[in-house]
């Protein structure tokens, strides 16, 4: 059973730099190498979800412009099938990522882009999906995605308060907040799952990850490695427990299945180096 998931969000060209430092003000600095890359919380997730077997659908905003092209054919590359509803003139958002060689942790400038103007959307098309995330990013299409889904799980990737998450909190079954994750209300995890999901949890990059249901809830420790590259690393998590879930695993057994994963994938260089390593390890 291989699962078939709608990932629902952002996707961005990245240009990523592994650099021996971070540059100091009005300093240039070498990198020692240099990948272009397609990026986005959704596209990244939806990468790993393709690269562990599953059917990854895209649904986002990429347009004409160069940077979007390259983007498209990475994601083609990756397997994953996209589905383009940028409105005419949209320009996809270009991050800059510095790679910390000695470290393996990431500093990120986000592209600024444009904000999706959307006119009139046609409603989420969830036939044969097994597992939908949504990043918030393109609240129009969070939304349709979330009303749509029915008895779908939909998981939401909380990295940063979003508006429209609100809206979306009571058709949810999982949210999966980053450490950063501040509700503007100052909701805590116990009071999110009020709001409908039946699992809530905190990734803490390399340091356990918590989680809570309404019956239970406890931690989980991932494996101790030496990371050389965490860029997306929580992305690859979403993805992996969209596909843990797909395939029919319980929802602690699917976390411990995407801790495992995530730790994976920081041990390789590259924006898209881990991609065999998981497919292998899974």
């Amino acid at each position: 059973m291989t699962g078939s998931g709608l990932f629902v969000g952002l996707a961005t060209m990245d240009v990523v730099q592994l650099v021996d430092r971070l540059p100091a003000r009005n300093e240039k600095t070498t990198g020692l190498e240099t990948w272009l890359a397609a990026g986005g919380p959704a596209a990244v997730a939806a990468v790993a979800f393709a690269a562990l077997g599953g059917r990854a659908r895209l649904w986002t905003a990429l347009g004409q412009a160069p940077a979007a092209r390259l983007a498209a054919a990475d994601l083609a590359g990756a397997g994953v099938e996209v589905i383009d509803v940028a409105p005419p003139g949209f320009e996809l958002a270009v991050s800059t990522v510095f790679v910390d060689a000695a470290s393996g942790e990431r500093a990120v400038v986000s592209g600024s882009g444009h904000t999706a103007a959307f006119g009139k959307i046609a409603g989420a098309d969830l036939t044969g999906i097994d597992v939908v995330l949504v990043d918030g990013h393109h609240p129009a299409l969070a939304r349709s995605a979330a009303l749509a889904a029915g008895e779908v799980p939909v998981v939401v990737d909380a990295g940063s308060h979003k508006p429209v998450f609100d809206e979306i909190f009571p058709f949810s079954t999982d949210v999966i907040c980053s450490a950063d994750y501040v509700h503007p209300d100052w909701l805590g995890a116990r009071t999110l799952l009020l709001r409908g999901p039946r699992l809530v949890a905190v990734s803490h990059g390399g340091r356990a990850l918590h989680w809570w249901t309404a019956a239970a809830s406890g931690s989980i420790e991932p494996d101790t490695v030496t990371a050389v590259d965490t860029t997306g690393a929580g992305d690859v998590l979403h993805g992996a427990y969209c596909h843990a879930l797909a395939t029919g695993l319980d929802r602690v057994d699917a976390l411990r299945s995407a801790v495992a994963i995530a730790s994976e994938r920081v041990r390789h260089l590259g924006p898209f180096a881990w991609r065999a390593a998981i497919s292998h390890s899974h």
